[in-house]
């Protein structure tokens, strides 16, 4: 029978068939854990992808993170990856988590993203037995305060193995609640939005997705067009309420809108560069349009109420010679 020892009150129990004790806690030279999930603005512990920071520099930190074997959403479409856009949430997280743990930004203040760009390896993005353990390096640019107005510019490295898996850079602002409030007017309510009724998504290998829940497109009046349409129930994309599109489903509805142009399973996005223009309002239509601009490049523009609401370049592996094909 195994028997329990105590040694300065605390309990060590004998590995079975070896002479080492469990090492205990007090005792572990580190303890992993998620960073708190409100300073990446997320509501499930599950979906929190950093682990531990160090400031290394003056505007340089070193961080951690791990992405798990298998996400219901964040993995590629033949299921043996991690899917690129998880990179560009990483970038995110990141951004969010140094703005309130170190800068001193309130967790009440509103985020308004103006730029995300990320770029893949995907050779480094495949799935292993464990998970996926990442060291990053972030630079902080122009991290500064004006009045109750905090913005910077972000870049970051994400290395996997010893070896670079993804990097790239985000631009941002933080304003105070009343600014946000202004900035909104009447559509700065999360209850008081009324959504359009989702429509009949696009078939999930037209945009790259394995299940149509994960779809945010819906068919338009024409090849290479879509509506935004994304199923406000999602509980990645929509995780706690909102008063319009986050820009992450912009960033998934460029992804889309790029595999949606070829034929299924002929282009595999690795990069996306993303300039937020205005908000993707819920009660408004809101049209996605692609073009091929050279093999392995797609442009992407949301339009809404006669506004261009972002655009995006989409980088991927190149398509097969049967060329492009607009799926609606």
């Amino acid at each position: 029978m195994t028997m329990l020892t105590i040694r300065n009150n605390a309990p060590v129990l004998p590995l079975a068939g070896a002479g080492d004790p469990w090492t205990r806690c007090n005792e572990a030279p580190v303890l992993t854990t998620t960073v708190p999930r409100e300073y990446v603005h997320r509501s499930s512990l599950a979906e929190v992808f950093l682990t531990g920071c160090e400031r290394i520099g003056d505007v340089t930190f070193a961080l951690t993170g791990q992405w798990p074997r298998a996400h219901t959403f964040f993995t590629s479409a033949d299921g043996g990856g991690h899917d690129p856009v998880q990179a560009g949430e990483t970038i995110r997280q990141t951004g969010l988590y140094l703005c309130h743990a170190v800068y001193g930004v309130p967790l009440d203040h509103n985020v308004l993203l103006w730029s995300l760009d990320f770029t893949s390896r995907p050779e480094q993005l495949r799935i292993g037995r464990g998970p996926s353990e990442l060291d990053m390096t972030a630079t902080c640019t122009d991290f500064t305060w004006k009045g109750s107005r905090f913005s910077g510019f972000l870049q970051v490295d994400i290395h996997r193995n010893g070896a670079l898996a993804a990097s790239g850079t985000a631009r941002f602002t933080c304003v105070a609640p009343a600014t946000y409030r202004r900035l909104r007017g009447d559509r700065g309510h999360a209850g008081l939005a009324r959504p359009l009724p989702r429509r009949t998504p696009v078939p999930a290998a037209s945009a790259g997705r394995l299940a149509p829940f994960d779809v945010v497109l819906a068919p338009a009046d024409r090849p290479g067009s879509w509506l935004l349409n994304p199923d406000l129930d999602h509980p990645i994309l929509f995780e706690h309420a909102n008063d319009h599109h986050p820009g992450m489903v912009l960033v998934e509805a460029a992804r889309q809108a790029a595999c949606g142009l070829h034929r299924p399973g002929t282009f595999t996005p690795t990069g996306l560069s993303t300039e937020f223009h205005q908000y993707a309002e819920l009660d408004a239509p809101c049209r996605v349009d692609a073009t091929l601009a050279a093999p392995g490049r797609v442009e992407v523009t949301g339009h809404q109420e006669g506004r261009t609401v972002f655009t995006s370049t989409v980088t991927g592996a190149a398509p097969d010679r049967t060329g492009p094909h607009p799926l609606r």
